[in-house]
């Protein structure tokens, strides 16, 4: 019997949830909290009408160590899987610590008062979960994620070495609002207007937010300028594959997303200070977010495709010198607003969640410690991709990217 906990109750939890279900020979039982419990009625509801399978809902704010601990102690799963705000994966790791019981993501820890997301506060617990003979997988979502997995099965099956790796992340989607977000508001714009960064030869290269940008030809969307950002799989892809000299990460925006943030960054409501309004603080960017469309709202009116994918440069395996591979997965919003009531956007983090949960719980990657995807075979991983809604493609480029 595996009995999983999970944390959140947005877009991506709400596919992951579903996709638990319809894989109830590995998921016997799922239990689901959050800090608002109406809305994990609302997904135990439609997991229930499309599935037939009952999901348990509980109350809980999650930085809440003592309660949540006793939380996790009184469901009693194998493992808590965390789809709630990065703010709160150091509070959820030291409750699952607390209660003895491994841990799973989909993003790394950023502290409230910073925009700034680093691995190294959770590569901190590694002592203590190998202690417990607990493990905890990081980043198990799309990026990060499966853009890491995609690496390591080019590194097993393709390439001897990595020399250059781009991640290309490509939301083709229209939702026909004037300006949403297809992930959490505030931790959408936070990582977008934060400085860009990239691995080159060994050191960080830092530049202003959204200043380098390139025209791509994504298969299925079209020509779409994207734009160089930091990303954690840089840092987590150039420690455990350190032969790597450069990694970059792109993501496309339109025109009109790029004007109303900029709008909105010239007028202070990006910001992550505190501001007095009428005898309270109030951070503008949570303000913001408040009133922007909710991500999970989106779903009935999305069409277009996302593509999302790694181009990595090597030595090839065979011997026959250096080679470029493309490997990538396309999905469409509608197929999957259809499978789960959810946009792409959140089917292709909340599916790679389930994913790695059931790594975990069927014994197909084992560990005691802190670990990154990478870390793992990949071929286990990539074979469920194809199963249930991610399928992916791989074709050699005449040659590495010119740009």
């Amino acid at each position: 019997m595996s009995k999983v906990l999970v944390i959140g109750a947005g877009g991506v939890s709400s596919v992951c949830v579903h996709k638990m279900a319809m894989n109830a020979g590995i998921f016997s039982e799922i239990h689901l909290a959050s800090r608002t419990k109406a809305k994990c009625d609302a997904i135990a509801a439609s997991v229930k009408e499309r599935t037939g399978q009952t999901v348990h809902t509980y109350e809980i704010d999650a930085e809440e160590v003592p309660a949540l601990t006793r939380l996790i102690q009184q469901i009693g799963p194998k493992l808590v899987v965390n789809l709630a705000l990065p703010y709160q994966d150091l509070p959820i790791m030291d409750a699952c610590l607390a209660a003895g019981v491994s841990y799973m993501d989909t993003a790394n820890y950023e502290p409230k008062d910073e925009a700034k997301f680093e691995y190294h506060w959770q590569w901190a617990y590694h002592d203590r979960f190998k202690e417990q003979g607990l493990v905890a997988l990081l980043g198990s979502g799309f990026d990060p994620g499966v853009t890491s997995v995609f690496a390591t099965w080019l590194k097993k099956h393709k390439l001897k070495t990595i020399r250059t790796l781009d991640i290309l992340d490509c939301n083709g989607g229209d939702h026909g609002q004037h300006f949403a977000t297809n992930f959490n508001p505030e931790i959408n714009i936070r990582e977008v207007t934060a400085p860009a960064r990239h691995w080159l030869n060994g050191e960080w290269v830092e530049t202003p937010a959204l200043t380098i940008r390139q025209n791509f030809e994504f298969e299925g969307v079209g020509p779409k300028n994207m734009y160089l950002m930091y990303h954690e799989e840089i840092e987590s892809l150039k420690t455990h594959l350190p032969e790597i000299e450069r990694i970059r990460f792109w993501m496309t925006f339109g025109d009109a997303y790029i004007t109303h943030l900029t709008v909105l960054q010239n007028v202070g409501m990006t910001g992550i200070e505190p501001v007095r309004f009428q005898g309270k603080d109030i951070i503008p960017l949570q303000f913001l977010a408040a009133v922007l469309p909710k991500p999970e709202t989106l779903g009935p009116t999305t069409k277009g495709k996302t593509n999302i994918g790694d181009i990595a440069t090597g030595q090839a395996l065979d011997g026959s010198g250096e080679k470029t591979f493309y490997i990538y997965n396309i999905c469409d919003h509608e197929d999957a607003f259809h499978e789960t009531g959810n946009q792409a956007v959140s089917y292709t983090t909340g599916v790679p969640a389930m994913i790695g949960a059931a790594m975990l719980l069927t014994g197909a990657w084992t560990g005691e410690g802190v670990f990154n995807m990478e870390q793992f075979d990949p071929d286990p991983f990539m074979d469920m991709l194809n199963q249930h809604g991610l399928p992916w493609q791989v074709k050699e480029l005449a040659g590495p990217l010119t740009f």
